[in-house]
């Protein structure tokens, strides 16, 4: 913004200070000439403070004329010329660069070397830059190798807690999301939406009876929540139940025994998590400190039985091949709201819409009151599909028909995919817990002509 020019009022003669009267061009004590006082200086506008744009060296200033390079030292003899070979040289961290070695080039981590000037790129300057994954973080120690890299900075070793020693970023798990088919069996397992881990776990396997004919197994745990260590005790019971199986099924024993001895072998295996010296409770002040505990339920096809196991609200539906006949669920829930149904106090729809409906009333673990395994022997007449899950799951679809109605057409042929399908079936409807579900095939054999 412009100033206005203002004449200046002089209360006193710059020369002997003597007071002055408006108007006076001469000062009457000393004769000082009043018109020679200096004008104020001219408005001086503030202007914004930029940095020089740098010149391209390549592009001096015109007008300059740089002088040419002297062919000659002080001492009168030919100024040395350097060629590229002749120094050794250093890298930007002080280190001798590579001589008689051609450049390389890593595109992709752990990449195979590229040779220097593929890509458009001259090979004759180009060298090897050090990967800033691995050496970024050398003084406070390089990641061991076969260490686990963390998939947010990539350059930390991730700890045994599953978080990266440099940013701290939290690793997924292996058991985020899980998936296995083997042959007619298959189960998908998910963390869900809300929770922090996947605290479920499953077991799917096949053997064969002492006659030849095959055996197929699933087992599905859920970790109780409230419970210490939940993710250990799901892992521990299904691992357990499922190696009981496979022992005791080739021996001839009956399914269902089989089944009741696998529940006792996987409550056995949780047990025994709690009395880990030193591990038994997790130190968290704002969590009660039980022992580990877990929820099973669990289906073997065999020898033209279908067989289902549990203990706890984890459960297993009926869905039939054949659409037009009707789904069943095969198992009771360990919970407070069967309870209620059973006892004749509430119908189903009120219970299972109370906030109590989901306390279980039985469970694997060291602090259950007393272990009652269930199991159930069924001999289906006609094809179809057993559907064993956790409610995390059946939250989505709790009667037989809704379960059935989610069940895709194909699921009896194509395991995997049907799991999958009902997974995402429970991740869009809010994903509010674990979810894991195995489907098994129930082949009925076919009856040959005159047989009853």
């Amino acid at each position: 913004m412009s100033q206005i020019h203002q004449k200046a009022s002089l209360p006193g003669c710059p020369s002997c200070e003597e007071p002055l009267e408006s108007g006076d061009l001469f000062c009457g004590a000393c004769g000082y000439d009043l018109s020679a006082v200096p004008a104020p200086p001219g408005d001086r506008p503030t202007v914004a403070v930029t940095v020089p744009a740098r010149r391209a060296p390549e592009a001096p200033a015109a007008g300059v004329e740089w002088p040419a390079a002297s062919v000659t030292d002080s001492s009168d003899r030919s100024a040395p010329t350097h060629r590229p070979a002749d120094l050794p040289g250093v890298d930007s961290g002080g280190r001798p660069l590579p001589t008689g070695e051609p450049a390389v080039r890593h595109d992709e981590p752990g990449g195979a070397p590229v040779p220097a000037g593929a890509g458009g790129t001259s090979g004759d300057f180009e060298l090897a830059a050090p990967d800033p994954r691995t050496t970024e973080h050398a003084s406070a120690g390089a990641p061991v190798t076969g260490a686990k890299v963390c998939v947010a900075c990539r350059s930390g070793q991730v700890d045994s807690d599953g978080y990266c020693e440099n940013c701290g970023h939290a690793q997924p798990r292996e058991r985020d999301h899980m998936e296995q088919e083997l042959g007619s069996v298959a189960a998908v397992s998910d963390r869900g939406l809300r929770h922090h881990r996947n605290e479920d776990s499953f077991a799917v396997s096949s053997t064969a009876l002492p006659d030849g004919s095959p055996a197929v197994v699933a087992i599905v745990c859920d970790g109780v929540s409230s419970a210490s260590r939940p993710d250990e005790a799901s892992a521990a019971a299904a691992g357990a139940a499922n190696e009981a199986l496979l022992e005791s099924l080739p021996r001839g024993t009956h399914p269902q025994q089989a089944m009741h001895d696998a529940i006792l072998a996987a409550s056995e295996a949780v047990n025994a998590l709690a009395q880990e010296p030193g591990r038994a409770l997790e130190h968290d002040q704002h969590r009660q400190e039980n022992a580990p505990a877990c929820t099973l339920v669990g289906a073997i096809a065999a020898g033209g039985l279908l067989v289902v196991g549990w203990v706890g609200d984890s459960r297993a539906y009926w869905v039939p091949e054949d659409r037009s006949q009707p789904p069943a669920r095969l198992t009771e829930d360990d919970s407070w709201a069967a309870q209620m149904v059973a006892a004749g106090l509430m119908s189903e729809a009120e219970a299972y819409a109370d906030e109590r409906a989901h306390a279980i009333t039985g469970w694997l673990g060291a602090d259950a009151y007393e272990l009652e395994p269930h199991t159930a022997s069924f001999k289906p007449d006609r094809p179809g599909l057993v559907v064993v899950c956790t409610d995390g799951l059946w939250n989505y679809a709790e009667a037989a028909g809704e379960m059935a109605a989610v069940v895709p057409p194909d699921a009896h042929r194509r395991p995997l995919h049907g799991a999958q399908v009902l997974v995402g079936h429970a991740l869009d409807g809010g994903g509010h817990d674990n979810v894991t579900v195995a489907l098994l095939p129930f082949a009925v054999a076919a009856r040959g002509a005159g047989s009853a």
